[in-house]
């Protein structure tokens, strides 16, 4: 059953998620880290469900950070072949319900595999028009911000550019999220109180929203409660707020 929809005229166009709580969500049931894990697909299944439902043009969800490499190597190929599972089981519900996957991050630092999925699941749903997936993997907001610097700075060299050129538009241009809006709206499961180097120059004027559910307990209700409250915020990007 559809949840009750927000009001449409203020539906955010893009919602970017960090998922956390994975870990503790299992150790609280006495269960290896892993398990959390899977039952986060089972989350992120719900979630992108309910942003389709209610409108949500784009979402980005925070899959994989660079700083995630640094956790002990068996979770990280776990992860990897958990990941590649969940793209293959889930490819025919993306094509289904009209979503299109896209990634950003730096795809070459993951292994073959996982890189073949996703550009076999990305061909395949490239043509839908409806909900935009966004997976974060192997990604953050610094290395995002300075990959892009390190492109202008040999465009400059090579003569493409001039550094007279670069403002805020040009080097948005440059970023991995080059043609997805910046976030309307940022939520992070599991109780921190950090936005933990995603996204940060597309996060400059998002609202923000903190929850303390674990991840895998965060459903359709939660995200429509989230949305309510996105709606009582007033985004005024500096401005003074009308009479």
């Amino acid at each position: 059953m559809t949840e009750q929809r927000p009001q449409e005229t203020n539906t955010p166009r893009h919602v970017a998620i960090i998922m956390d709580g994975n870990g503790r969500w299992a150790r609280r049931r006495s269960l290896q880290r892993m398990f959390g894990h899977r039952s986060g697909v089972d989350a992120v299944r719900k979630v992108v469900e309910a942003a389709a439902e209610q409108g949500v043009k784009y979402l980005t969800l925070y899959t994989f950070s660079t700083e995630n490499w640094n956790r002990p190597k068996l979770e990280v190929n776990a992860l990897m072949s958990l990941l590649v599972d969940a793209i293959e089981k889930e490819a025919a519900t993306l094509n289904r319900h009209n979503i299109r996957l896209v990634t950003i991050g730096n795809a070459s630092t993951l292994p073959p595999k996982v890189q073949d999925k996703l550009s076999e699941t990305i061909r395949s749903t490239e043509k839908n028009t409806g909900l935009t997936l966004v997976i974060a993997l192997s990604y953050s907001g610094r290395w995002d911000v300075t990959a892009a610097a390190r492109q202008m700075c040999r465009d400059v060299a090579q003569g493409k550019l001039s550094a007279d050129d670069v403002n805020e538009a040009l080097l948005s241009s440059y970023l991995s999220t080059a043609d997805i809006p910046d976030p309307d709206f940022f939520i992070r499961t599991g109780g921190d109180l950090r936005v933990s180097n995603f996204l940060l120059w597309q996060i400059a004027y998002s609202e923000l929203y903190f929850t303390p559910v674990l991840w895998p307990d965060f459903g359709k209700q939660h995200f429509v409660e989230a949305l309510k409250e996105f709606q009582k915020r007033e985004r005024r990007f500096g401005r003074v707020a009308e009479e």
